[in-house]
Protein backbone atom coordinates (compact mmCIF):
# COMPACT_ATOMS: atom_id res chain seq x y z
CA UNK A 1 0.00 0.00 0.00
CA UNK A 2 1.09 3.57 -0.73
CA UNK A 3 1.21 6.38 1.84
CA UNK A 4 1.62 10.16 1.99
CA UNK A 5 2.41 12.28 5.09
CA UNK A 6 1.38 15.91 5.69
CA UNK A 7 3.59 17.58 8.30
CA UNK A 8 2.44 20.81 9.93
CA UNK A 9 4.28 22.80 12.56
CA UNK A 10 7.69 22.53 14.16
CA UNK A 11 10.96 20.66 13.62
CA UNK A 12 9.88 18.07 16.21
CA UNK A 13 6.92 17.20 13.99
CA UNK A 14 9.27 17.02 10.99
CA UNK A 15 11.46 14.56 12.85
CA UNK A 16 8.51 12.45 14.01
CA UNK A 17 7.04 12.35 10.50
CA UNK A 18 10.37 11.07 9.20
CA UNK A 19 10.36 8.33 11.85
CA UNK A 20 6.80 7.38 10.81
CA UNK A 21 7.94 7.28 7.16
CA UNK A 22 10.93 5.08 8.07
CA UNK A 23 8.71 2.64 9.97
CA UNK A 24 6.21 2.39 7.11
CA UNK A 25 8.90 1.79 4.48
CA UNK A 26 10.61 -0.80 6.68
CA UNK A 27 7.28 -2.64 6.85
CA UNK A 28 6.74 -2.80 3.11
CA UNK A 29 4.69 0.36 2.55
CA UNK A 30 5.61 2.67 -0.33
CA UNK A 31 5.90 6.44 -0.11
CA UNK A 32 3.78 8.07 -2.81
CA UNK A 33 2.47 11.44 -3.94
CA UNK A 34 -0.25 13.65 -2.53
CA UNK A 35 -2.63 12.58 -5.32
CA UNK A 36 -1.97 8.86 -5.35
CA UNK A 37 -1.92 7.14 -1.95
CA UNK A 38 -3.98 4.60 -0.03
CA UNK A 39 -3.03 5.98 3.38
CA UNK A 40 -2.85 9.66 4.38
CA UNK A 41 -1.22 10.69 7.65
CA UNK A 42 -1.70 14.25 8.93
CA UNK A 43 0.77 15.21 11.67
CA UNK A 44 -1.07 18.22 13.14
CA UNK A 45 -0.04 21.42 14.93
CA UNK A 46 -1.91 23.57 17.46
CA UNK A 47 0.55 26.31 18.44
CA UNK A 48 -1.84 29.00 17.10
CA UNK A 49 -5.46 29.21 15.96
CA UNK A 50 -4.13 29.37 12.40
CA UNK A 51 -2.31 26.08 13.02
CA UNK A 52 -5.55 24.45 14.17
CA UNK A 53 -7.35 25.73 11.09
CA UNK A 54 -4.60 24.49 8.75
CA UNK A 55 -4.65 21.07 10.38
CA UNK A 56 -8.42 20.81 10.16
CA UNK A 57 -8.43 22.09 6.55
CA UNK A 58 -5.84 19.47 5.54
CA UNK A 59 -7.84 16.64 7.17
CA UNK A 60 -11.04 17.74 5.46
CA UNK A 61 -9.29 18.02 2.10
CA UNK A 62 -8.01 14.45 2.38
CA UNK A 63 -11.44 13.12 3.40
CA UNK A 64 -13.07 14.99 0.52
CA UNK A 65 -10.55 14.06 -2.20
CA UNK A 66 -9.78 10.51 -1.04
CA UNK A 67 -12.93 9.16 0.66
CA UNK A 68 -11.84 5.52 0.32
CA UNK A 69 -8.36 6.00 1.79
CA UNK A 70 -7.18 5.20 5.32
CA UNK A 71 -6.85 8.57 7.08
CA UNK A 72 -4.65 8.97 10.17
CA UNK A 73 -4.72 12.20 12.23
CA UNK A 74 -2.05 12.56 14.92
CA UNK A 75 -0.19 15.22 16.87
CA UNK A 76 -0.76 18.34 18.93
CA UNK A 77 -4.11 19.46 17.50
CA UNK A 78 -5.63 16.00 17.94
CA UNK A 79 -4.19 15.81 21.47
CA UNK A 80 -5.94 18.96 22.74
CA UNK A 81 -8.80 19.41 20.27
CA UNK A 82 -9.95 15.92 19.33
CA UNK A 83 -13.59 17.07 19.73
CA UNK A 84 -13.18 19.03 16.48
CA UNK A 85 -12.79 15.70 14.70
CA UNK A 86 -15.72 13.82 16.23
CA UNK A 87 -18.08 14.27 13.30
CA UNK A 88 -15.45 13.51 10.66
CA UNK A 89 -15.05 10.02 9.30
CA UNK A 90 -11.36 9.56 10.21
CA UNK A 91 -9.95 6.04 10.29
CA UNK A 92 -7.39 6.54 13.09
CA UNK A 93 -7.05 9.42 15.57
CA UNK A 94 -4.04 9.52 17.90
CA UNK A 95 -2.61 12.26 20.10
CA UNK A 96 1.08 12.78 20.80
CA UNK A 97 1.80 9.24 21.90
CA UNK A 98 1.81 6.14 19.74
CA UNK A 99 3.38 7.78 16.66
CA UNK A 100 6.05 5.10 16.58
CA UNK A 101 3.30 2.45 16.48
CA UNK A 102 1.31 3.81 13.54
CA UNK A 103 2.09 0.71 11.47
CA UNK A 104 0.39 -1.46 14.12
CA UNK A 105 -2.64 0.84 14.21
CA UNK A 106 -2.93 0.74 10.42
CA UNK A 107 -2.67 -3.05 10.38
CA UNK A 108 -5.39 -3.27 13.03
CA UNK A 109 -7.66 -0.94 11.06
CA UNK A 110 -7.12 -2.92 7.84
CA UNK A 111 -8.16 -6.09 9.63
CA UNK A 112 -11.17 -4.77 11.61
CA UNK A 113 -12.27 -1.75 9.53
CA UNK A 114 -13.43 0.05 12.68
CA UNK A 115 -12.41 3.63 13.58
CA UNK A 116 -9.61 3.84 16.17
CA UNK A 117 -9.56 6.81 18.55
CA UNK A 118 -6.82 6.73 21.16
CA UNK A 119 -5.99 9.95 23.02
CA UNK A 120 -4.01 9.18 26.17
CA UNK A 121 -3.30 11.46 29.14
CA UNK A 122 -0.06 13.03 27.90
CA UNK A 123 0.90 14.10 31.42
CA UNK A 124 1.37 10.44 32.38
CA UNK A 125 3.48 9.48 29.36
CA UNK A 126 7.16 8.54 29.42
CA UNK A 127 9.50 9.44 26.54
CA UNK A 128 8.45 7.62 23.39
CA UNK A 129 11.70 6.38 21.90
CA UNK A 130 12.08 7.17 18.23
CA UNK A 131 15.24 6.74 16.19
CA UNK A 132 15.88 7.90 12.67
CA UNK A 133 18.24 5.99 10.41
CA UNK A 134 18.53 8.50 7.58
CA UNK A 135 17.16 12.01 7.12
CA UNK A 136 17.79 12.12 3.33
CA UNK A 137 19.26 15.60 3.71
CA UNK A 138 22.63 17.15 4.52
CA UNK A 139 21.29 18.37 7.86
CA UNK A 140 19.64 15.78 10.12
CA UNK A 141 17.38 16.49 13.10
CA UNK A 142 17.54 14.39 16.25
CA UNK A 143 14.72 14.68 18.78
CA UNK A 144 16.24 14.43 22.27
CA UNK A 145 13.41 15.74 24.46
CA UNK A 146 9.64 16.13 24.64
CA UNK A 147 7.33 18.23 26.79
CA UNK A 148 7.50 21.60 28.53
CA UNK A 149 6.72 22.81 32.06
CA UNK A 150 7.24 26.54 31.61
CA UNK A 151 3.50 27.29 31.25
CA UNK A 152 3.92 30.63 29.52
CA UNK A 153 0.55 32.35 29.75
CA UNK A 154 -0.02 32.34 25.97
CA UNK A 155 1.03 28.76 25.23
CA UNK A 156 -1.03 25.57 24.85
CA UNK A 157 1.97 23.32 24.17
CA UNK A 158 2.49 22.02 27.74
CA UNK A 159 -1.05 20.61 27.52
CA UNK A 160 -0.37 19.12 24.08
CA UNK A 161 3.07 17.68 24.85
CA UNK A 162 3.06 17.00 28.59
CA UNK A 163 5.93 17.14 31.08
CA UNK A 164 9.62 17.29 30.22
CA UNK A 165 10.90 13.84 29.16
CA UNK A 166 14.43 13.14 27.96
CA UNK A 167 15.66 10.49 25.57
CA UNK A 168 18.25 8.07 26.99
CA UNK A 169 21.66 9.73 26.33
CA UNK A 170 23.10 6.46 25.01
CA UNK A 171 20.24 6.20 22.50
CA UNK A 172 20.93 9.80 21.39
CA UNK A 173 24.62 9.05 20.84
CA UNK A 174 23.89 5.84 18.92
CA UNK A 175 21.36 7.61 16.70
CA UNK A 176 23.80 10.41 15.86
CA UNK A 177 26.58 7.89 15.10
CA UNK A 178 24.29 6.14 12.59
CA UNK A 179 23.37 9.44 10.93
CA UNK A 180 27.04 10.48 10.69
CA UNK A 181 27.85 7.08 9.20
CA UNK A 182 25.19 7.81 6.55
CA UNK A 183 27.20 10.93 5.63
CA UNK A 184 25.25 13.61 7.49
CA UNK A 185 27.66 16.45 8.18
CA UNK A 186 25.41 18.44 10.50
CA UNK A 187 23.15 17.35 13.36
CA UNK A 188 20.43 19.58 14.81
CA UNK A 189 19.27 18.75 18.32
CA UNK A 190 15.58 19.43 18.72
CA UNK A 191 12.80 19.08 21.25
CA UNK A 192 9.88 21.00 22.68
CA UNK A 193 12.13 22.45 25.39
CA UNK A 194 15.51 21.23 24.11
CA UNK A 195 17.78 22.90 26.65
CA UNK A 196 15.86 21.26 29.50
CA UNK A 197 17.20 17.89 28.42
CA UNK A 198 18.37 15.87 31.43
CA UNK A 199 16.27 17.68 34.03
CA UNK A 200 14.30 14.46 34.57
CA UNK A 201 17.41 12.24 34.57
CA UNK A 202 19.67 11.40 37.49
CA UNK A 203 22.65 13.80 37.61
CA UNK A 204 22.67 14.52 33.87
CA UNK A 205 22.58 17.85 32.03
CA UNK A 206 22.26 19.16 28.50
CA UNK A 207 25.90 20.31 28.62
CA UNK A 208 27.01 16.77 29.49
CA UNK A 209 25.18 15.46 26.44
CA UNK A 210 26.88 18.07 24.24
CA UNK A 211 30.29 16.98 25.53
CA UNK A 212 29.48 13.34 24.72
CA UNK A 213 28.36 14.27 21.20
CA UNK A 214 31.62 16.20 20.77
CA UNK A 215 33.51 12.88 20.90
CA UNK A 216 31.70 11.36 17.90
CA UNK A 217 34.14 10.81 15.02
CA UNK A 218 33.15 12.39 11.72
CA UNK A 219 30.58 14.89 13.02
CA UNK A 220 31.50 18.31 11.66
CA UNK A 221 28.67 20.51 12.92
CA UNK A 222 26.28 20.47 15.86
CA UNK A 223 23.37 22.90 16.02
CA UNK A 224 20.72 23.49 18.70
CA UNK A 225 17.30 24.20 17.19
CA UNK A 226 16.30 26.55 20.03
CA UNK A 227 17.25 27.15 23.65
CA UNK A 228 15.82 29.30 26.45
CA UNK A 229 18.03 32.05 27.87
CA UNK A 230 17.54 30.65 31.41
CA UNK A 231 19.25 27.42 30.31
CA UNK A 232 22.50 29.16 29.37
CA UNK A 233 24.20 28.39 32.68
CA UNK A 234 27.96 28.42 33.34
CA UNK A 235 28.31 24.74 32.41
CA UNK A 236 26.70 25.37 29.03
CA UNK A 237 28.75 28.52 28.37
CA UNK A 238 31.93 26.62 29.23
CA UNK A 239 30.93 23.90 26.75
CA UNK A 240 30.24 26.54 24.08
CA UNK A 241 33.66 28.09 24.69
CA UNK A 242 35.64 24.92 24.07
CA UNK A 243 33.45 23.07 21.56
CA UNK A 244 34.88 22.52 18.08
CA UNK A 245 31.58 21.47 16.51
CA UNK A 246 28.92 23.74 18.07
CA UNK A 247 28.14 26.28 15.36
CA UNK A 248 28.24 30.07 15.61
CA UNK A 249 24.46 30.31 15.69
CA UNK A 250 21.96 30.18 18.53
CA UNK A 251 18.20 30.69 18.43
CA UNK A 252 17.12 32.16 21.78
CA UNK A 253 13.44 33.26 22.02
CA UNK A 254 12.92 36.54 23.88
CA UNK A 255 9.17 36.88 23.00
CA UNK A 256 9.04 40.52 24.17
CA UNK A 257 11.49 43.31 24.94
CA UNK A 258 9.21 44.82 27.59
CA UNK A 259 9.53 43.73 31.23
CA UNK A 260 5.85 44.41 31.84
CA UNK A 261 4.81 42.13 28.97
CA UNK A 262 7.39 39.47 29.89
CA UNK A 263 5.83 39.31 33.34
CA UNK A 264 2.32 38.96 31.88
CA UNK A 265 3.65 36.22 29.61
CA UNK A 266 5.02 34.35 32.64
CA UNK A 267 8.49 34.27 31.13
CA UNK A 268 11.21 33.48 33.66
CA UNK A 269 13.53 36.47 33.05
CA UNK A 270 13.53 40.22 32.40
CA UNK A 271 15.17 42.10 29.52
CA UNK A 272 18.23 43.01 31.61
CA UNK A 273 18.90 39.32 32.36
CA UNK A 274 18.53 38.49 28.65
CA UNK A 275 20.87 41.28 27.52
CA UNK A 276 23.53 40.23 30.05
CA UNK A 277 23.45 36.60 28.86
CA UNK A 278 23.86 37.68 25.25
CA UNK A 279 26.91 39.74 26.25
CA UNK A 280 28.46 36.65 27.87
CA UNK A 281 27.84 34.59 24.73
CA UNK A 282 29.41 37.25 22.49
CA UNK A 283 32.42 37.46 24.76
CA UNK A 284 32.96 33.77 23.97
CA UNK A 285 31.90 33.89 20.29
CA UNK A 286 32.18 37.50 18.99
CA UNK A 287 30.75 36.77 15.51
CA UNK A 288 27.93 34.46 16.63
CA UNK A 289 24.50 34.85 15.03
CA UNK A 290 21.75 35.28 17.63
CA UNK A 291 18.22 34.84 16.25
CA UNK A 292 15.00 35.08 18.23
CA UNK A 293 11.19 34.86 18.39
CA UNK A 294 8.94 37.78 19.30
CA UNK A 295 5.17 37.86 19.85
CA UNK A 296 3.49 41.19 19.10
CA UNK A 297 0.06 42.35 20.17
CA UNK A 298 0.05 40.51 23.48
CA UNK A 299 -2.83 41.66 25.74
CA UNK A 300 -1.85 44.93 27.38
CA UNK A 301 0.94 45.76 24.90
CA UNK A 302 0.50 49.52 24.50
CA UNK A 303 2.32 51.50 21.81
CA UNK A 304 4.86 52.55 24.46
CA UNK A 305 5.53 48.93 25.47
CA UNK A 306 5.88 47.95 21.81
CA UNK A 307 8.45 50.74 21.36
CA UNK A 308 10.26 49.36 24.43
CA UNK A 309 10.53 46.03 22.61
CA UNK A 310 12.00 47.79 19.56
CA UNK A 311 14.53 49.54 21.80
CA UNK A 312 15.54 46.19 23.34
CA UNK A 313 15.92 44.66 19.87
CA UNK A 314 18.21 47.49 18.79
CA UNK A 315 20.34 47.08 21.91
CA UNK A 316 20.77 43.33 21.43
CA UNK A 317 21.24 43.46 17.64
CA UNK A 318 19.70 40.11 16.77
CA UNK A 319 20.70 38.81 13.34
CA UNK A 320 17.13 37.73 12.54
CA UNK A 321 13.71 37.91 14.21
CA UNK A 322 10.83 35.48 13.73
CA UNK A 323 7.73 37.60 14.38
CA UNK A 324 4.33 36.21 15.39
CA UNK A 325 1.08 38.05 16.12
CA UNK A 326 -0.45 36.98 19.44
CA UNK A 327 -2.93 34.14 18.93
CA UNK A 328 -5.46 33.48 21.66
CA UNK A 329 -5.52 29.85 22.82
CA UNK A 330 -8.49 28.73 24.88
CA UNK A 331 -7.53 27.33 28.25
CA UNK A 332 -4.42 29.48 28.67
CA UNK A 333 -3.93 32.25 31.26
CA UNK A 334 -3.69 34.87 28.51
CA UNK A 335 -7.34 34.23 27.67
CA UNK A 336 -8.29 35.84 30.98
CA UNK A 337 -6.14 38.96 30.53
CA UNK A 338 -7.76 42.35 29.77
CA UNK A 339 -6.88 44.81 27.00
CA UNK A 340 -6.62 42.49 24.00
CA UNK A 341 -5.16 44.08 20.87
CA UNK A 342 -7.05 44.37 17.58
CA UNK A 343 -5.90 42.49 14.48
CA UNK A 344 -5.06 45.61 12.45
CA UNK A 345 -2.64 46.82 15.13
CA UNK A 346 -1.04 43.36 15.33
CA UNK A 347 -0.48 43.29 11.56
CA UNK A 348 1.12 46.75 11.59
CA UNK A 349 3.44 45.72 14.42
CA UNK A 350 4.38 42.48 12.66
CA UNK A 351 5.22 44.46 9.51
CA UNK A 352 7.36 46.94 11.44
CA UNK A 353 9.37 44.22 13.19
CA UNK A 354 9.83 42.29 9.94
CA UNK A 355 11.36 45.44 8.40
CA UNK A 356 13.67 45.80 11.41
CA UNK A 357 14.59 42.12 11.17
CA UNK A 358 15.59 42.44 7.51
CA UNK A 359 17.70 45.53 8.30
CA UNK A 360 19.50 43.73 11.14
CA UNK A 361 20.00 40.61 9.01
CA UNK A 362 21.64 42.62 6.20
CA UNK A 363 23.81 44.45 8.76
CA UNK A 364 25.00 41.08 10.05
CA UNK A 365 25.66 39.78 6.52
CA UNK A 366 27.70 42.90 5.67
CA UNK A 367 30.17 42.09 8.47
CA UNK A 368 31.43 39.17 6.41
CA UNK A 369 32.02 40.87 3.05
CA UNK A 370 35.59 40.12 1.98
CA UNK A 371 35.97 37.34 4.54
CA UNK A 372 36.62 33.68 3.87
CA UNK A 373 33.92 31.33 5.23
CA UNK A 374 33.16 27.63 5.06
CA UNK A 375 29.74 26.48 3.95
CA UNK A 376 27.99 23.22 3.23
CA UNK A 377 26.27 23.13 -0.20
CA UNK A 378 22.74 21.73 0.10
CA UNK A 379 21.08 22.59 -3.24
CA UNK A 380 22.09 22.93 -6.88
CA UNK A 381 20.14 24.94 -9.46
CA UNK A 382 21.11 26.39 -12.84
CA UNK A 383 24.85 26.49 -12.28
CA UNK A 384 24.73 27.66 -8.65
CA UNK A 385 25.08 25.88 -5.33
CA UNK A 386 23.52 27.21 -2.12
CA UNK A 387 23.93 26.24 1.51
CA UNK A 388 24.61 27.56 4.98
CA UNK A 389 27.66 28.50 6.98
CA UNK A 390 27.81 27.52 10.64
CA UNK A 391 26.43 30.94 11.57
CA UNK A 392 23.58 30.42 9.08
CA UNK A 393 24.61 32.77 6.29
CA UNK A 394 22.92 31.53 3.11
CA UNK A 395 25.77 31.30 0.61
CA UNK A 396 25.27 31.29 -3.16
CA UNK A 397 28.12 30.65 -5.60
CA UNK A 398 28.81 28.88 -8.88
CA UNK A 399 29.21 25.12 -8.66
CA UNK A 400 27.99 21.71 -9.76
CA UNK A 401 25.94 18.83 -8.38
CA UNK A 402 29.22 17.14 -7.43
CA UNK A 403 29.86 19.91 -4.88
CA UNK A 404 26.81 19.02 -2.76
CA UNK A 405 27.39 17.84 0.82
CA UNK A 406 31.10 18.67 0.68
CA UNK A 407 32.41 21.58 2.80
CA UNK A 408 33.62 24.47 0.63
CA UNK A 409 35.68 27.53 1.51
CA UNK A 410 34.57 30.68 -0.27
CA UNK A 411 35.10 34.43 -0.04
CA UNK A 412 32.01 36.60 0.36
CA UNK A 413 31.78 39.32 -2.31
CA UNK A 414 28.44 41.00 -1.71
CA UNK A 415 24.99 40.74 -0.16
CA UNK A 416 22.05 39.96 -2.41
CA UNK A 417 19.38 39.34 0.23
CA UNK A 418 18.65 36.63 1.33
CA UNK A 419 21.99 35.38 -0.06
CA UNK A 420 25.60 36.29 0.41
CA UNK A 421 27.19 35.99 -3.04
CA UNK A 422 30.56 34.27 -2.86
CA UNK A 423 33.41 32.95 -4.97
Amino acid sequence: MKFYIYTLGCKVNTYESNVIKDNLINNGYIESTEDDADIYIINTCTVTNTSDNKSLKTIRKVLRNHPNSITVAVGCMTQVNSKLLEELNISIVLGNSGKSKIVQYIEKYKKERKPIIEITNIMDESFENMCLNNFNKTRAFVKIEDGCENYCSYCIIPFARGKVRSKDPKVVIDEIKKLVKDDHKEIVLTGIHTGHFGSDLNNYTFAKLLKEIEKIDGLKRLRISSIEVTELDDEFLDTLKFSKILVDHMHIPIQSGSNEILKLMNRKYDKEYFIEKIKKIRNIRPEISITTDIIVGFPGETEELFEETIDTIEKIKFSKIHVFPFSLRKGTKAEELPNHIDDVTKKLRVKKLMEISKKLEIEYFNKFIGKEVEFLPEMYKQGFITGHTGNYLLVKCSGTVKDLNIFKKVRIKEVDYPYVISE
